[in-house]
């Protein structure tokens, strides 16, 4: 079974949403260990409910971001580890992270990208005026969530809506479609020739 690896910085909403498809026979792959770059978070008690392994790498107590990712990617590594899944980690991993694992570091993203990469996707759709916004599952290089394209899901933005209202429309979608791709990258169905990525059905 393809052993996935989960980056986390946070509550782990999204982290639930892919250990709840593992237990229900979903996902195509199977958690081997959950890493942290901040101690104490929800995500790594999420984790050990599960019994999932987890590290915590504070990246404050590495000389340099590369440092760090050596440490990352040795703990992958040793938990036999094939595709990386960043779920709320807030760190910009290096080529060392992705040459380590070419072609199967990927992240999802509150916006429907190429539109509103970054940070706080939600207030900038809201302040650009969009009437559609969504999420997307993208594979991981080395700009800003400018990987290829997996998989994406809209969302309504309505009328009133606040970012907090629109953030929490797009983590269900969110919650659904990560777990989705996942498995579709486990089970081997998807392709990438350049920018374009082929996703055959189950």
């Amino acid at each position: 079974m393809t052993g996935i690896g989960v980056l986390v910085s946070g509550s782990g909403s999204n982290l639930q949403a892919i250990l709840d498809a593992q237990a229900r026979g979903e996902l195509g792959g199977e958690v081997r260990v959950v890493i942290s770059n901040v101690a104490g978070v929800r995500a790594l008690e999420r984790a050990r409910a599960a019994n999932v392994p987890t590290r915590v790498l504070p990246h404050r107590e590495f000389a340099s971001r590369e440092a760090f990712d050596d440490a990352l990617v040795a703990a992958l590594v040793e938990a036999r580890v094939e595709i990386v899944a960043l779920a709320g980690f807030m760190r910009i991993v290096t080529r060392r992270v992705l040459d380590a694992f070419p072609g199967r570091v990927v992240n999802i993203h509150p916006s429907l990208l190429p539109a509103f990469p970054g940070l706080h996707a939600q207030r900038q759709a809201l302040d650009y005026g969009a009437r559609v916004a969504g999420c997307t599952v993208h594979f991981v290089d080395e700009g800003c969530d400018s990987g290829p394209i997996i998989a994406q899901a809209a969302v309504p933005v309505l009328d009133g809506d606040t970012e907090d209202a629109l953030a929490a429309r797009i983590l269900g979608e969110e919650h659904r479609v990560y777990p989705a791709a996942l498995r579709a990258l486990a089970e081997g169905r998807v392709t990438v020739a350049g920018r374009r990525v082929i996703l055959r059905p189950a």
